[in-house]
């Protein structure tokens, strides 16, 4: 089964985006591959829901972590590699050596390229393989069992085997191999063993990946989180901040099935919107298996996540901002009613309507999704009265980040408190920025 993010979800947490320089994923590519690029996207765009798939997954990263292991790799090697075998070769040795003097023929002639490229890709795909074999061999350790210990076998066992035993002698410098010395080589790396060495290169990106994610883990602080299975319904984490800023301030964050929603008040610039994505990222992050921003974290596995806090109207279909809000609250009603296992998050519930009918549907709609004890959801609002009333239910913890005033100037603690705001500051800010006295001047 996979796991549910819908493209505004994703948006919403900037979660994707190889060109956008503040996206999640770009804050982990640090692949030196394009293959290990491409499986980290391939990563981002399927998170787990099975607990011991992800909590492996975990494991592997934390064992490279402790390892302080660097990839020994240039992408500049692996595609020379990756070109090399895509290339075609041929089924019966004669022809593969007739054909290779006609193009060393050409390339005597009349210069001809292609005989050059067969050499060079040749010697760089037999450099990066004796590279793999010395890798692995430091990798190992005796009688120690290992999250990628079975990974590594496989590449072992490919690199060992007698048709490959001429890796260990090759002169990988120096003059040209002969027409009959590279037949030979090229008929067994890109006819017999095109699909083995295919799934070595395929398992170093797998290594490229966690090397790199391991080691961004390191730098950051980042922990790994604990997977249970859903039946639970938990979430615990001590010290969640975002992972994409710099000294984030970190927070407490707990679910049960007894106390599944959170709702947050409190003034604009007060961190809710960063706190709420904050729990979103992290959160998805966990399903990946991946490191997380916080001290530490245990959480039941979910179906999906969905979020509204940047819902755009849309003018193409004469949508209003307003009714853009309530079909997202449906659409995630539809999902939670058919009984999936989701996290909520809505910043800022009805706020494209007058104050009283904001009012009136925040309070209907939050007591209603907090009935579904199978899902979390998180709910902010600058309606604390419909708090007021909320909190009565013991489900739902009414939390609130706060404002101080030093003087006339509101300065924020970005640190979760229990309650309900009371902090009423627009005016006061408003006033600060003399916007009615220039009006009136």
């Amino acid at each position: 089964m996979s796991f549910i993010a819908d493209k505004q979800t994703l948006e919403d947490m900037n979660l994707l985006g190889r060109y956008n320089q503040h996206s999640i994923f770009n804050l982990f590519n640090k692949v030196k591959t394009a293959g290990g690029e491409k499986l980290l996207q391939e990563m981002f765009q399927t998170p787990l829901t099975d607990p011991e798939l992800i909590n492996k997954r975990s494991e592997t990263f934390q064992y490279f972590q402790s390892r302080h292991t660097a990839f020994p790799f240039s992408n500049e090697q692996f595609d020379a590699m990756g070109n090399y075998l895509s290339g075609t070769s041929g089924k019966f040795f004669p022809r593969i050596l007739l054909s290779l003097a006609y193009k060393k023929l050409l390339a005597t002639i009349v210069r001809d390229e292609e005989y050059p490229k067969i050499q060079s890709g040749l010697r760089q795909t037999i450099a990066v393989l004796y590279q793999c074999k010395t890798f692995i061999s430091q990798l190992e350790e005796e009688q120690q069992q290992h999250p990628f210990y079975d990974e590594l076998q496989t590449v072992k066992n490919i690199l060992n085997q007698p048709k490959l035993q001429w890796l260990e002698k090759v002169q990988i410098g120096g003059a040209p191999y002969s027409i009959q010395i590279t037949a030979r080589y090229d008929h067994l790396l890109r006819y017999t063993l095109r699909s083995a060495l295919q799934t070595v290169m395929n398992i170093f990106y797998m290594l490229d990946v966690y090397l790199a994610v391991a080691n961004l883990a390191k730098d950051k602080s980042f922990s790994y989180a604990k997977a249970l299975p859903n039946a639970a319904n938990i979430f615990s984490a001590t010290g969640l901040r975002h992972p994409n800023i710099n000294k984030a301030v970190a927070n407490p964050v707990s679910f049960h099935k007894d106390s599944n929603l959170i709702f947050l008040t409190g003034a604009n610039m007060a961190g809710k919107s960063t706190f709420m994505k904050a729990f979103g990222i992290n959160l998805y992050l966990a399903h990946m298996g991946f490191p997380v921003a916080a001290s530490d974290m245990e959480f039941s596995v979910k179906q999906g996540i969905y979020t509204s806090i940047n819902v755009p109207d849309n003018l193409d279909m004469g949508l209003s901002h307003f009714y853009a809000e309530v079909l997202r609250v449906k659409k995630v009603a539809e999902e939670v009613s058919n009984g999936k296992n989701l996290v909520i998050i809505f910043d800022e519930l009805f706020k494209g309507t007058n104050v009283k009918d904001a009012y009136d549907a925040t309070l209907a709609v939050t007591a209603a999704f907090s009935e579904y004890r199978n899902c979390l959801f998180i709910v902010s609002t600058h309606i604390i009265e419909a708090g007021e009333i909320l909190k009565q239910q013991s489900n739902i913890q009414s939390l609130y980040l706060p404002t101080i005033m030093n003087g006339s100037v509101p300065t924020y603690t970005y640190q979760l408190q229990q309650g309900i705001s009371a902090d009423r500051h627009g005016m006061m800010i408003i006033e600060n920025e003399g916007i009615l006295e220039l009006l009136e001047n």
